[in-house]
């Protein structure tokens, strides 16, 4: 597990010297990618070149493009910890040689505008934060929100259509397919959570689960204050921490699910006082784990988890 230190929700931005670096490395790569094999690919229209800052998104891009795409993701190993995340030289040559750059937005990953304001090409640009109209200062993380994901998959169709036209009819039909038979046991999974717990009482350790809760029918009762606290790296207020405690030591919480690459000191305890009170527990993570997953699949066994925890709990 993977323990994030304090002052996360000051985003580390790129220094002066890379930011020149990367500037530079922007340019010449505008160069090449020109006269070069991505420029042909370009010319030809028949394969976008996708760059998704993080992987799950990369993960949806790819089953949506299918052969007509190649698609890149910036953030894939899963010990990296996406909100601090420092960006290199060679990311910016992954970007300067994109038609299509995806975006998180919302604060989450401001490297991408510093090197899209650097790059001449300009590429077609999916901001989910803008698609979304979600501000930055709100909560990032809009792939736990089955409504938001549909939203993104919709833009990404009409986005890989205008750039390559002739094959407009196989990205929608690649986008039915994954929503019809990719995501079909992703969908049977929330719907008999939905059905089988709903209004549950659960506890949760970041803002993360927020997404994902109402779409699953149960009751996330941990104040959204610490979630976002935890989630940003901010100080916890006594008042959350005591709140938390006492819904777990009342068993007011049945479950709890906590974020396994976020284990800050103050999850650590309230994981112990979960376990010492024989609380069910699932765990969720931030990026795809392991990172050659699909995002269906990563997403479906959390799901089970979290299922399996509330069967524990409830007893059916």
């Amino acid at each position: 597990m993977r323990v994030r230190g304090s002052g996360r929700g000051v985003q580390s931005g790129l220094s002066a010297g890379l930011v020149l670096f990367v500037v530079a490395e922007l340019g010449l790569c505008a160069c090449s990618t020109a006269s070069g094999s991505s420029g042909s690919a370009r010319a030809a229209g028949r394969v976008v070149q996708v760059v998704a800052a993080e992987n799950f998104w990369g993960s949806i891009a790819t089953q949506v493009g299918g052969a007509h795409a190649q698609v890149s993701s910036i953030i894939s190993n899963p010990n990296t910890d996406p909100h601090v995340y420092e960006p290199t030289a060679a990311d910016a040559r992954t970007v300067a040689g994109a038609q299509l750059v995806i975006e998180n937005g919302i604060g989450y990953d401001p490297w991408v505008t510093k090197f899209l304001a650097a790059d001449s090409a300009n590429p077609t640009v999916l901001s989910v934060g803008g698609l979304l109209g979600v501000p930055d200062g709100a909560n990032p993380h809009r792939w736990y929100n089955p409504t938001d994901v549909q939203a993104v998959i919709g833009q990404l169709v009409r986005d890989l259509q205008k750039l390559d036209p002739a094959d407009r009819a196989y990205f929608a039909a690649q986008a039915t397919r994954f929503n019809t038979v990719s995501l079909a046991k992703y969908h049977a999974a929330i719907a008999a959570i939905n059905a089988g717990y709903h209004g549950v009482k659960v506890g949760a350790s970041e803002s993360i689960f927020a997404m994902l809760a109402p779409a699953l029918g149960i009751n996330l009762i941990t104040p959204s204050s610490f979630l976002k606290a935890i989630s940003e790296g901010t100080d916890v207020s006594a008042a959350d921490k005591q709140t938390i405690d006492n819904q777990i030591n009342a068993h007011e919480i049945k479950v709890y699910v906590y974020n396994s690459q976020n284990v800050t000191p103050d999850v650590q305890a309230q994981l112990a006082e979960v376990k010492a009170q024989r609380i069910p527990y699932a765990t969720i993570t931030e990026t795809l784990v392991p990172p050659s997953a699909t995002y269906q699949d990563w997403q479906t066994t959390q799901l089970l988890g979290i299922q399996a925890a509330l069967a524990k709990a409830v007893g059916h």
